[in-house]
């Protein structure tokens, strides 16, 4: 790939923003200065725009094997590209499940052909793999998924006795989808009654409840704190949650951490009339306080990390009554641009944002040399133009799916570049067939 040297441009990392120059050259960052020259480099001016970080996005769903008519390895990581997100780490509610090691390193294989993006995959903790588990060498992936409350492609964890074992038996982060099943499942069975399947969409945060999300979030802490395991809560949906979290020491000396969704700090349940299913999620988008109060976590630190859950549906499946529309949606082309917006609202500061999006997401999982602007680490970038408002529309949506909850929106800033491991991915709309994608590595002793 040689060298590229990028001039004049503001980065944005480590909690400073810097106006200067970085020289690539192949895979890594080799040189960040206020001025370099060089001559043998291809040269792109950046005319004062922002650099980040390639995006960590600590969670999706690429529905690879097995339910790929909603998208694909491919289709989804292509996606992230155009939205700044360099590395992911997808979810192993596919079908067959990620729950054996032959099943991991399937996906694996297939990522290696066709990601766009940097890859890993979550193994899938069950009622009955423990030994597979005890098996699973902790640098192996990103780590273990475990669904406390069941969601698409059930793999519900209910069998309290396993969940002990495999928190006592992994050294490896969990990560966890904590709603409690039988206060959803009583919830539903209420609402049934009164509606059939065809309940009102803005009914769903009521049948998956705060206090199902707040009482699984708490068993899963309390485990954690008893086994001493490192557990990581995805997708807070709730303020009661927020509690249960630390802000009094560094991310580095946590064994309990939390994340929250893009979704969750955007839409609140005064959507549901407008976007109906579009919005619907598991755990569901709750009241404007409850996402007034994920806010504030966040921004004191009791949350670590942002992600997108990402999880596309096709259209006409997402065209159902409740009962029957499928929980989840597709994010990751417009994560960063969406944060973007909540900066130019004044609610995120955007060093803040870089480091929930891009430091903490690589120091939480160890990974090795991603998620900062340093020199000797991958070239993972992403340039974004604050002043170039675009609308969110059909043309413009990379999604296999073809939709989004954001269509209609118009955001403020545009992601002109990405660059994965040095090479020019993405640009002004334009990709590359070139995949330079790699596999994750850790530094976990």
């Amino acid at each position: 790939m040689g060298k590229t040297l990028l001039k004049n441009v503001r980065m944005v990392n480590e909690n400073t923003i810097v106006e200067g120059d970085i020289l690539l050259e192949g895979q890594l960052i080799v040189k960040i200065d206020g001025d370099i020259s060089d001559p043998n480099t291809k040269v792109i001016d950046l005319k004062g725009k922002h650099l980040f970080p390639g995006v960590i996005d600590d969670q999706v769903h690429f529905r690879e094997p097995g339910l790929t008519h909603k998208g694909n390895i491919a289709t989804e990581s292509r996606a992230a590209i155009a939205g700044g997100i360099t590395s992911f780490m997808e979810q192993p509610n596919t079908n067959p499940q990620t729950t054996t090691i032959e099943e991991l390193e399937k996906k694996f294989a297939i990522a290696a052909n066709t990601a766009y993006a940097n890859y890993s995959f979550l193994f899938g903790g069950t009622n009955d793999n423990l030994e597979e588990l005890k098996r699973l060498d902790k640098n192996a992936c990103s780590g273990v998924k475990l669904f406390l409350g069941s969601s698409t492609g059930n793999m519900l964890v209910d069998n309290e006795l396993v969940l002990e074992k495999i928190f006592r038996n992994t050294e490896m982060v969990i990560s966890a989808h904590c709603e409690d099943e039988g206060t959803i499942r009583a919830n539903m069975a209420r609402f049934k009654e009164e509606y059939g399947d065809d309940i009102p969409m803005k009914y769903h945060p009521i049948i998956r409840s705060a206090e199902a999300c707040y009482l699984s979030s708490s068993k899963a802490i309390a485990l954690a704190k008893e086994t001493g395991a490192r557990l990581h809560v995805f997708h807070l949906s709730t303020g009661m949650e927020t509690s249960l979290f630390r802000n009094d020491i560094p991310l580095e000396q946590k064994k309990i951490t939390a994340e929250v969704c893009i979704h969750h700090l955007w839409f609140s349940d005064s959507d549901y009339d407008k976007k109906g299913s579009l919005i619907k999620w598991n755990p569901a988008v709750k009241t404007e306080q409850d996402r007034a109060q994920l806010w504030e976590a966040l921004l004191d630190d009791r949350i670590d990390v942002i992600a997108t859950d990402h999880a596309p549906h096709t259209l006409e499946e997402k065209d159902n009554v409740y009962t029957n529309a499928p929980s989840g949606g597709p994010l990751v082309q417009h994560a960063l641009p969406a944060m973007l917006e909540n900066y130019h609202n004044g609610k995120i500061s955007l060093e803040k944002m870089v480091e929930k999006m891009c430091h903490n997401p690589a120091k939480l999982f160890q990974l090795k040399k991603r998620g900062f602007l340093r020199e000797g680490y991958f070239a993972d970038l992403v340039v974004a133009d604050l002043n170039n408002p675009w609308k969110v529309a059909k043309e413009n949506i990379v999604y296999k799916c073809g939709w989004s909850p954001f269509e209609g929106e118009t955001f403020k800033s545009k992601i002109t570049h990405t660059f994965v491991n040095g090479h020019l991915a993405y640009e002004q709309g334009n990709f590359s067939e070139l995949k330079n994608a790699q596999r994750l590595t850790f530094d976990r002793e």
